[in-house]
């Protein structure tokens, strides 16, 4: 564990792999942190350099001071600011949810950074469910997550997860997580409030060179999946695919294809920049 003191903030974040191996940089879903990718780092921390870190005002990283500073263009510039600080000149950029609203701006805005995008279940538009979604945040920022926490929990994960029973180690790690949602504090909403006002980066993709892969989960709550076929039907160089069993949280519900599919992906790429 470290922490990055960077200009205006402190991100919290932990290195895993070899040094001089590929690096690929996680940035983490809203209501949760680095750790829902601790099945990548299992599944590839012995042929990558796996960078995790937590978003200011979430996880272990600083708090904001105000609600601009959590707009998703600053969580981009921070997280370009981070692979600064970290000796880190080009990664590839692997973003679940709103993750991947930072992974597709570091592909458009800092394309010297950014060696690939690998995005899961997100989107590059403006908010399509901001008048359902409104009222949601609204709450949290009042009251926290307590009352509405099976609402989060139908968003962020998919059928099979939830229907899966709490022995199992899948319906064991989906009940961690609930638990670990309503611990967390109001300010939560001023989070979701910068991932719902976002503003579109899908134009800016259309001119962008850098290879973009999108997953897709099948049973994606918050994200239908023409958001994704819409990212690849504009990037010159995107291509997505569906991981079957899955829902909105595409890395942590479904590891195993996640972690293969960005192994050929990244293997692809290393090959074509030989050949």
């Amino acid at each position: 564990m470290a922490t990055a003191q960077l200009d205006g903030t402190a991100l919290h974040y932990e290195l895993d792999g070899p040094e001089d191996a590929p690096v690929i940089a996680f940035s983490h879903s809203l209501f949760f942190d680095s750790d829902m990718f601790i099945h990548q780092v299992e599944g590839l921390a012995d042929r990558f350099r796996i960078l995790r870190y937590d978003h200011r005002g979430q996880g272990r990283s600083a708090a904001a001071g105000a609600q601009e500073e959590l707009d998703m263009d600053v969580l981009t510039d921070d997280l370009s600011a981070l692979l600064v600080e970290l000796g880190i000149d080009r990664a590839h950029i692997a973003g679940n949810s709103m993750g991947g609203f930072i992974a597709l701006r570091m592909a458009a805005r800092h394309p010297e950074q950014t060696l690939s995008a690998i995005v899961m279940g997100s989107s590059a538009e403006e908010e399509y469910k901001l008048a359902e979604f409104e009222p949601l945040v609204e709450h949290l920022k009042e009251h926290g997550t307590g009352e509405v926490i099976d609402t989060l929990m139908y968003i962020m994960f998919g059928d099979e997860t939830l229907a899966e029973d709490a022995s199992t180690e899948r319906g064991a790690e989906r009940d961690r997580w609930r638990a670990s949602m309503l611990a967390l504090p109001p300010s939560i909403g001023m989070a979701a409030h910068g991932v719902i006002h976002r503003q579109p980066v899908l134009a800016e993709l259309g001119s962008s060179d850098v290879p973009i892969l999108v997953l897709a989960g099948e049973t994606d709550h918050a994200y239908e999946q023409r958001l994704s076929e819409n990212i690849a039907s504009t990037a010159p160089r995107a291509t997505w695919e569906v991981i079957v069993g899955t829902g909105h949280s595409v890395a942590l519900e479904r590891p195993g294809p996640v972690n293969e599919a960005i192994t050929r992906w990244a293997d692809a790429l290393a090959a074509e920049s030989l050949a």
